[in-house]
């Protein structure tokens, strides 16, 4: 498996950059992990819009839904020009009708609602699901293939059920939005601590920090999470490629 970051900022995309994105990629096959606001033109950095197979999301907040919009438009102009075939398949859960409905756009792409209490299958992606604690619902993923495993927090504060649901994971993509002095429990978002301490009790082999704070030495985040977590720790950055 390869997962290459395509945003990381959190709330807002910073300077030339984007906020949550990840392209999972494995036997051919192309998983777009959420699109946030700058997505779309970082994506063809490393893929043509109409090489896409597929794209889920985790919630419906813009820094993650963004750029599905100009998406739909781009699988336009290439099934225009005679480059796509078929609907992109979109994934959502069905908690917001409004926003799933609007992830059918004629037939450029189709919604398609998945039941986060049943394993999806995607392509040659086993994709597990977890209800997190995050202002609007939304879904950590437990993304698999028969030779590794990654999870993705999306957005949450600290919730215990991530540890089993992170159990071994040789991933963890953990949202890291506060300083260690810092309560994200309000605003639905994990510090670097409460990331050290699902790392740990997961016995997850390597965490990499995402949808990071527009505000203080992103470094620091690094330093507070190895307090606990003695793994290997990474800072999310456009391009960044993990593979398995």
């Amino acid at each position: 498996m390869k997962v290459t970051v395509i945003g990381y900022w959190g709330g807002f995309p910073g300077k030339n950059e984007a906020t949550s994105g990840y392209l999972f990629q494995h036997d051919g096959f192309s998983l777009l992990v959420d699109c946030g606001s700058g997505v779309l033109s970082q994506l063809q950095n490393y893929i043509a819009i109409e090489s896409l197979d597929a794209v889920i999301l985790s919630h419906y907040h813009h820094d993650h839904i963004a750029d599905i919009g100009p998406l739909q438009y781009g699988r336009l102009v290439r099934t225009m020009l005679g480059e796509c075939h078929t609907p992109l398949p979109i994934y959502g859960h069905t908690l917001d009708n409004d926003q799933f409905n609007k992830l059918t756009y004629k037939n450029y792409t189709t919604g398609i609602a998945y039941d986060p209490a049943q394993r999806l299958q995607i392509g040659p992606f086993s994709i597990e699901f977890l209800k997190t604690i995050h202002p609007a619902p939304c879904f950590a993923l437990k993304i698999g293939t028969n030779s590794s495993t990654v999870v993705y927090t999306a957005d949450t504060s600290y919730l215990e059920n991530l540890i089993p649901f992170s159990k071994d994971a040789d991933l963890l993509i953990a949202e890291c939005s506060f300083y260690a002095e810092q309560d994200g429990k309000n605003a639905g978002h994990l510090n670097s601590l409460d990331v050290a301490t699902i790392a740990t009790d997961a016995n997850v082999k390597h965490v990499l920090l995402t949808h990071l704070p527009h505000f203080g030495d992103h470094n620091q985040l690094i330093k507070e999470t190895n307090t606990k977590f003695t793994g290997k720790t990474t800072l999310a950055s456009s391009g960044f490629v993990w593979e398995a």
